[in-house]
């Protein structure tokens, strides 16, 4: 298996906020730089395969999904807040809920905007580490598309299934995954998507939510009770031409391994019937229990019979990491799902 990873993702991190900023404390969830260097030393120690930096595909493979005033806003957000409001921390404090006829030119109208929670501060290294993890991800599908890899690994953080094509939140400010598919969909591969995160992936399905050339198949907690709470309910099919081609699995919070095979056999087979050419898994192990952020009563050892179970599809597969916040084994939590995928 080959892995891509960019080790500069280190420059952004919320927890100097975590730690400097009281009122933050309350939101802060742990996305944290540690979670990319835990799971990097775990994969070294595993021997898994080559580790390499992505390639540049440049930043408008990503203007493909998410539009430009959400890229500009991302670019320059923290130098504006430091000469607006004498401020190292790019975060919104007003949030827009209706459709608006004019858009403000104040950076702190424009943040609430676009971001659509108060979890993904912007810092002066947000831009650098989100565009370095599309291109994570990016570089991970080019490999297994050019050179038919059974399976190639985007070590991407920050993780990117939160964010839509114009809006961000949960720690994710691009759509790593989307991006990925967007440009095997360019290249005339027929894409399916399985995100196995504890939350929906709600900016993924958004931008795949009118298209019938990616289908999109989420298990994760019932948002009645869990995060994003406004997307991921069992009722989201899709629409207009892309009716069909989105598939919801809400699992209870208290869920058991019993019950979450269950969904996930069913939304394997939803992908054996749209017979994709290549496999983008969105990889969240905050399923584990233990996970801060995480509600299921799944053991650790769960993730490598469902790395089997995604192996029998005996498709290409492209890898992106999403969630896993619980540093003590997070990176062990990830080998054990290659362990299965890779058959080991």
């Amino acid at each position: 298996m080959h892995t891509f990873y960019y080790p500069g993702h280190i420059q952004h991190d919320p927890a100097q906020m975590h730690r400097s900023d009281t009122l933050f404390q309350n939101r802060f969830y742990g996305e944290v730089p540690q979670r990319g260097q835990l799971i990097f030393n775990a994969l070294q120690a595993a021997k898994l395969g080559p580790i390499t930096s992505a390639g540049d595909f440049s930043i408008d493979t990503i203007g493909e999904i998410h539009e430009y005033g959400l890229l500009n806003l991302l670019q320059n957000a923290h130098e504006r807040m430091a000469n607006e409001a004498e401020s190292q921390l790019a975060l919104p404090n007003t949030f827009s809920k209706f459709a608006l006829r004019h858009k403000p030119q104040s950076v702190w109208g424009q943040l609430g905007c676009y971001a659509f929670d108060t979890a993904s501060p912007i810092f002066e290294h947000t831009w650098e580490t989100a565009y370095w993890a599309v291109q994570t991800a990016v570089s991970a599908a080019a490999l297994v598309h050019a050179q038919g890899s059974k399976v190639a690994y985007a070590l991407c953080r920050p993780p990117g299934h939160h964010a839509g094509p114009n809006f961000y939140g949960g720690g994710c400010y691009l759509n790593n995954t989307a991006v990925a598919a967007q440009w095997l969909v360019q290249q005339g591969q027929r894409v399916a998507i399985l995100d196995l995160d504890y939350h929906h992936g709600n900016g993924t399905q958004m931008i795949f939510y009118g298209r019938s050339d990616a289908l999109y198949c989420s298990i994760h907690a019932d948002p009645l009770h869990e995060y994003p709470y406004y997307w991921g309910y069992a009722d989201e099919y899709g629409e207009g031409s892309g009716k069909g081609y989105n598939y919801n699995f809400p699992l209870p919070r208290s869920s058991t391994e019993i019950v979450y095979l269950a969904a996930l056999e069913e939304a394997l087979n939803r992908i054996r019937f749209y017979v994709p050419d290549i496999l983008i898994v969105s990889l969240g192990v905050d399923i584990i229990q233990g996970d801060p952020i995480g509600g299921f009563q799944i053991e650790a050892g769960i993730l490598r019979q469902i790395g089997k179970a995604i192996a029998a599809l005996r498709l290409p597969s492209v890898v992106v990491q999403e969630g896993g916040f619980n540093l003590e084994n997070l990176g062990q939590l990830v080998v054990t799902f290659f362990n299965g995928l890779l058959g080991k």
